[in-house]
């Protein structure tokens, strides 16, 4: 199972000298990190361990300034590698960066005490006690980038610390961090596979803006693969989208298997007090948000952007320095928070997880049977809480509906078919309406009347229509008729250049735009549109240069 290490520890403590000394490679790429000499974004590097296995380094930058980078690296990673200077022991961003690193949930990794050829030996042992007493369990080991002492055991105490398998299932999920574009290739996208697999040809979805892409090819540490595979490091290739659309803390995610919430469930853990606004650590992403609590052990994040989260991932609290986590109960829950069903939630009550729409097969399978106080609807369940709350996003978008096309689009999801009746909205063709809801022209009356003036007086000259809707909206009452592309005559002219295409072609058997600008007196850009018009209307069918009356046309 391919694993990722990110490493951790103060700004000045070695950390990017001892990737460049573990894996010959320099991650500091930015021109800014090289004149300044401190690491500012994150970096990345392949690891090859003593039994075979590669790992997936990311090295993440030490200076407080920069923590919200720290987090984006450490998200999504198996092991930790902590550095700490053997001559400044630890430091304040070596137990923000541990405390972030336990919030997250990862338990395995290595203590690495670096610039050991610098001190004496009784610094030395103490910089060692220190480490251990620190992160009681994982291998501290004595290096220095410099001479390369102890990068062999550092190597065999990593091996020994990557756990033979990490648990990461469920469909494709990638964390973007770095958006670029090469010539030729167009559009990279990199990240941590938090899960799945991904490879070229497949279709993924762009979270939380929702646009498909396709990939076509994909690399692990610039070495061209058919599939990456959970854990790794992948490069991304994605024609068909500009780099301006994609940004770090997206999510390239298997279609259809995770929505974006404004609205995160959690248990919190090492919080006590918590401001209002806080900033939320999930992904890659950094997200503000209204921090809500509930009860002593749980809280409802109120993000100001949406975010693609999963029940069970870890995130970080931060304001200004970091203040906890937790853990996601609910990735997207309901409106008003019930400390009730969150201890369900926690207990692991699949029941009370059930407030967006689930099939009745699933929920059988599971619970073996289908609980109480939820609606059905065809194969669906429902939570009459979600219910409501989905009335209520309609209702305002039918709301803001423009009065002369007041329907809306319905949820492009499978349930929207057994949903709709349920919230007393008909659905007429491929639009949503409230019952007895008609068009209206509501306080355009004076532009309609204005309007259809401007065609009376064009005769069959065609006028621009700006507006469209009142355009369409005027068709539909029989007030005007559209040709072309924004353009259109009066009901009164369109039906006298119809008269005149049948009484042609009833006498010479076709009419050819020449013929009908004249019989008319008009010009050839105006013969042409109502020709057109009258094809789409299927009064006629061109063959050539001409026209001729199609067999259910009226001759006369």
């Amino acid at each position: 199972m391919p694993l990722t290490v990110g490493t951790a520890g103060h700004i000045d403590h070695g950390k990017t000298w001892l990737v460049k000394a573990l894996t010959g490679k320099d991650t500091d790429r930015l021109p800014e990190e090289q004149a300044r000499g401190i690491s500012i974004d994150l970096g990345y590097a392949p690891l090859d361990l003593p039994d075979g296995r590669r790992l997936s380094l990311v090295d993440v930058p030490g200076h407080e300034r920069f923590i919200h980078n720290m987090v984006a690296g450490a998200t999504g990673i198996d092991l930790f590698l902590l550095v700490i200077d053997a001559a400044e022991g630890a430091k304040p961003q070596t137990h923000e960066h541990l405390a972030i690193l336990r919030l997250l949930g990862i338990g395995a990794g290595v203590v690495a005490v670096t610039k050991v050829d610098a001190v004496d030996e009784d610094t030395l042992q103490l910089a060692l006690e220190e480490a251990r007493e620190l992160v009681p369990g994982a291998d501290v080991v004595a290096v220095s980038a410099k001479t390369g002492a102890g990068l062999d055991d550092l190597r065999a105490a990593l091996a020994r610390a990557a756990p033979a398998h990490a648990e990461r299932l469920g469909p494709a999920r990638l964390y973007v961090d770095r958006v670029f574009t090469l010539h030729g290739i167009g559009t990279i996208a990199t990240g941590t596979l938090w899960s799945g697999s991904i490879g070229g040809g497949d279709v993924l979805r762009a979270e939380p803006a929702g646009v498909e892409v396709r990939v076509r090819s994909v690399e692990v540490h610039d070495r061209p693969v058919e599939r990456a595979a959970a854990g790794q490091r992948v490069a991304a290739s994605l024609p068909g989208i500009e780099r301006s659309r994609l940004r770090r803390g997206d999510a390239l995610v298997a279609p259809g298997a995770f929505r974006p919430s404004y609205r995160l469930d959690v248990t919190l853990e090492s919080i006590d007090e918590v401001p209002a606004r806080v900033q939320v650590h999930h992904g890659t992403a950094e997200v503000a948000a209204r921090f809500v609590r509930i009860g002593e052990r749980f809280a409802q994040l109120r993000l100001d952007a949406p975010v693609v989260a999963a029940r069970g991932d870890r995130l970080v609290l931060r304001a200004g320095t970091t203040l906890g986590g937790g853990a996601i109960l609910d990735p997207r829950p309901p409106r008003h928070a019930d400390p009730s069903r969150l201890e369900l939630l926690e207990r692991g009550d699949v029941a009370a997880t059930i407030h967006a729409p689930v099939r009745r097969a699933d929920v059988a399978h599971l619970l073996g049977g289908e609980p109480e106080g939820l609606v059905a609807a065809g194969e669906w369940l429902f939570a009459p809480a979600w219910l409501e709350e989905l009335g209520d996003e309609l209702g305002r978008r039918l709301d803001a509906a423009d009065p002369l096309d007041p329907g809306i689009a319905p949820p492009p999801e499978p349930w929207a078919a057994d949903v709709i009746p349920l919230l007393g909205i008909e659905r007429r063709g491929a639009k949503l309406v409230r019952p007895g809801t008609a068009a209206t022209l509501g306080g355009r009356e004076e532009a309609a009347r204005a309007l259809e003036q401007e065609l009376e007086a064009a005769g069959f000259e065609p006028v621009r229509t700006a507006d469209r809707e009142l355009a369409a909206y005027l068709e539909a009452q029989g007030r005007l008729v559209r040709v072309g592309d924004g353009f259109a005559v009066s009901p009164a002219a369109y039906e006298r250049a119809r008269q005149a295409v049948v009484d042609e072609c009833g006498h010479a058997g076709r009419i050819t735009l020449a013929r009908l600008r004249d019989v008319l007196g008009i010009t050839r850009r105006p013969a042409q549109l109502l020709l057109e018009r009258m094809d789409s209307d299927g009064l006629t069918r061109r063959i050539g240069d001409e026209r001729v009356l199609r067999r259910k046309a009226t001759v006369g």
